[in-house]
């Protein structure tokens, strides 16, 4: 008589993390949602911090120098947007694209997908890189900076603009290893690069030995070149096929048709993060009008609070793997429980940092100013903004559940109207008109949080993006 086998014993939580950590192939279309969104949520986490550490570090080491170079080092980090906006639409599409490839099972596709926006990716750099080469200072100036601001932030902008393909590559070569599920290799890959702009920013900032200092241009050109290394190191990943995709020399070709599918999905995207991205530099225009104090403290909070959002928009991610995988496998149920569970998660974390960032906001911006005009802008700002977290963290999951599913123009039109049409005329009227000075800019950022949660959700929950092909 046969016996039947006895159930494997479920892993631990903890060897879940581990596992989530060192790198584990898993099939995220099937087993318990929950332990698909712990093991891709951790790396992606990990990953976003990373990402945001490269503005940290910057702010932290040119704040020494004084007011006028962080202000020229924020106002260049404000037209870096737009370079993050056009990167992150393409990477999103890739996103989708690689993810519905490897749910259905064909991870050839994914690669020619994979390779058909790296050629995307160096083209739509271009423009942007040249710009910012020859026309660094006057773009500076466009936004309202002093000329004490232009003089010391133009060597940085030119460097950091004109390494814009360095940004593109790093963010889609990691959108292609988080749609196939290799979040650690993403992880891996931004930790590379922060660590290396951690060791060269003061050392050509403020000189050492024989390297002189080269003052703000100095942290551009460590940036740069930290986010190119990293960038080898990711290619060096996907020629030899570490993770689920191999970037061999048969998908090395162009494809016209997968091009056109990737552009139709990355169009809105794009569009989507330019409306975000422009209606955050009108934002910091109307703070400029404030003076140099209430931008550099709005900057240092921007960065503490982006740095503590990081590791929600690494959950978001996750749901965003989640349901493109899930939609190729023919089980849209599946991928809408996993962004319930995800926002859920992600309304708990951030909620929780919300509460940290309330009670220690002026000890956080602290250390980057000696100002205490600055500081105290940069706390109040720093305050009033972590209220919207709880907010911040649904809204942002429902979003890229949009995007992973290749609906990137629900997103754009959720942007437009949370943004353009409420946030900055809100901002206005009470910055301006009612008084408020830079706190009534930072009333109507919470404000624009709680709606895109509100018109997220509502819009999820009609189901639309469940047909979406990509």
């Amino acid at each position: 008589m046969m016996t039947e086998p006895s159930p494997q014993p479920r892993p631990s939580l903890w060897a879940d993390v581990k596992g989530a950590i060192s790198g584990s192939h898993q099939d995220f279309t099937s087993g318990a949602i929950g332990r698909a969104v712990l093991i891709l949520s951790i790396p992606m986490m990990i990953e976003m911090v990373g990402q945001s550490i490269f503005g940290i570090v910057d702010a932290f080491f040119v704040g020494k120098l004084g007011e006028a170079p962080l202000a020229g080092v924020a106002l260049t980090e404000s037209l870096l947007y737009l370079v993050f906006a056009v990167a992150l639409g393409l990477a999103m599409a890739t996103t989708a694209f690689v993810a519905r490839r490897i749910g259905e099972r064909e991870p050839e596709k994914a690669s020619q997908g994979a390779f058909q926006s790296l050629v995307l990716g160096l083209v739509a750099s271009l423009p942007f890189a040249l710009i910012g080469l020859f026309f660094a200072p006057q773009l500076l100036r466009l936004l309202g900076a002093e000329p004490e601001t232009v003089t010391a932030g133009t060597g940085y902008a030119r460097i950091v603009l004109g390494g814009s393909s360095t940004v593109f590559f790093l963010f889609l070569i990691n959108a292609i290893f988080r749609g196939a599920g290799d979040a650690t290799l993403a992880m891996r890959s931004l930790w590379i690069a922060n660590i290396l702009n951690i060791v060269l920013d003061p050392i050509l900032i403020f000189g050492w030995g024989p390297i002189p200092a080269m003052g703000v241009t100095g942290a551009g050109v460590a940036t740069t070149v930290a986010r190119a290394i990293g960038v080898a190191y990711q290619l060096k990943l996907l020629s030899r096929g570490v993770g689920r995709l191999h970037l061999s020399r048969d998908a090395m070709r162009l494809e016209w048709g997968v091009n056109r599918r990737l552009l139709r999905v990355a169009g809105p995207g794009m569009l989507q993060f330019l409306v975000g991205t422009c209606s955050w530099l009108v934002v910091v225009r109307i703070i400029a009008i404030f003076g140099t104090a209430a931008l550099a403290g709005y900057v240092i909070a921007v960065r503490i609070l982006v740095f503590a959002l990081m590791p929600s928009w690494g959950m978001a991610n996750a749901a965003a793997t989640l349901v493109g995988q899930n939609l190729g496998a023919h089980q849209p149920d599946r991928a809408e429980r996993a962004v319930w569970i995800t926002a859920g998660a992600n309304a708990v974390f951030l909620g929780i940092v919300g509460a940290l960032l309330v009670v220690f906001a002026r000890a956080l911006v602290s250390p980057f100013s000696s100002s205490p005009e600055v500081l105290t802008f940069g706390a109040d700002c720093l305050r009033i903004v972590s209220y919207s977290y709880v907010f911040f963290a649904v809204g942002m999951v429902a979003i890229q559940s949009f995007n992973g599913a290749g609906d990137t123009s629900t997103p754009t039109w959720i942007n437009f109207l949370c943004y353009w049409v409420f946030e900055l005329p809100l901002a206005y009227l009470l910055a301006k008109a009612l008084g408020w000075g830079a706190h009534g800019v930072f009333w109507a950022i919470t404000a624009a949080q709680g709606a895109i949660a509100l018109v997220g959700v509502l819009a999820f929950r009609r189901g639309s993006w469940k047909k979406r092909l990509v």
